[in-house]
Parts: C-alpha cells; structure tokens; sequence
C-alpha cells in the first residue's frame, strides 16, 4: 500500500512546462520560482552547467513548510560542448533550426533534489534528437505554428516539433521537456520516498 507523504514536494521553478509535466501525474505539489541567475559561464560545460544551476535554483527557495522536497531542474541544449540558449524569438529560432537540420542535438538535464534536513541529490540525464532536412518553409510554418521561442533547442518535441524529427536517442523523452521523470522517481528513491505518494 502506498501511503501519503509526510513530506510536502515543492517545483522550484516558474516554467508552466514542468509545472505541467507534475500536474499530468496527478501530484499534488506547490510551485515557487527560484531567485537566482541562470547565467552560463564561459568554457563550462553542459553537465557541468545544468547541475551548478539546477542547485542554484532549489537552494535559492524560502519553503514555508515543516517537512518538505524540493525539486529543480536546468536544460540545455547542445551539440557537443556549445550550448544553444533558448532563442527568443522568431529570427534566432530560425537560424537555430536551419542549422540543426541534418544533425544531432543533445538535451541535457540536471535534476536536484533537496529534503528539509539537508539530504542533497544532484544528478543529470541526456536525451538526444535527430533533425530532418527541412526547407525554409517548412521551418517558417512550424515556428509561425508552434512559437517554441522559450524553448530550448527552438522546438517543442510534445508538439507539431515532432514532425521536424527522424530519430532520437535516450531512456526517457521527458528529458527535452525539462524534467526527467525517471530519473526523479529513482532520485527520489535514493531518499527513501515514492513519487507515488505525492498523488
């Protein structure tokens, strides 16, 4: 039997996508938005990147609450070691997926976790996808479609994105939406808690 947790599961991000992600699994949870930078560092690499923010962000948050678990993640997107930001618009966008069509771009993913008594676990997970060839048009009406502006690697896979696609490659697809689900039921574990008992 599972049992309800004692412990209260805190998002700490202000994105709608992994708050989203939560709410599909019917877990009951609060959302708080970290206060701290997400600037990437120059020559830092991706894992290296998304597990210093992914931190940053849950030891960032006030939680209210007498016991609880604070969840956080970082994403980006990459072909090797050059990061990819998040396009903001329609005109980096195009240029991002003109450039990616025809190639491998990797997703990774830091995950931490952090418990009211000061257990910590920081882990990261990759997930990888293969663009088609696309002709101008067709990345116009996509973008113009999908507007993946705050998106990153310029494409929203749960989407029309994943017309723009041949291939991919990793254990869990979860991992370009921001949130790892796999890996946070077993970071989870590693504290003694079932994802099951925060529905």
């Amino acid at each position: 039997m599972i049992r309800k947790s004692q412990h209260s599961l805190v998002l700490g991000s202000s994105s709608p996508y992994r708050a989203k992600m939560l709410s599909r699994l019917a877990l009951k949870f609060q959302q708080i938005s970290p206060s701290f930078s997400e600037d990437i560092l120059p020559k830092e690499g991706p894992q290296s990147t998304v597990m210093r923010l992914a931190k940053g962000k849950a030891l960032s948050l006030d939680v209210c609450a007498e016991r609880y678990v604070i969840v956080s993640s970082d994403q980006v997107a990459h072909r090797g070691n050059q990061i990819f930001n998040k396009p903001g618009n329609y005109s980096n966008a195009f240029k991002q997926l003109r450039e990616f069509q025809g190639e491998w771009v990797s997703f990774t993913t830091g995950l931490c976790l952090i418990t009211d008594e000061g257990d910590q676990r920081v882990s990261v997970e990759s997930f990888a996808i293969k663009f088609r060839t696309l002709s101008d048009q067709e990345i116009t009406y996509y973008l113009q479609s999908d507007g993946p502006y705050d998106c990153a690697g310029s494409i929203k896979v749960e989407s029309l994105g994943i017309t723009l696609l041949e291939d991919s490659c990793g254990r869990d697809i979860n991992c370009v939406y921001g949130l790892p689900l796999m890996l946070l039921r077993e970071e989870l574990a590693h504290l003694k808690l079932d994802l099951l008992s925060f529905t």
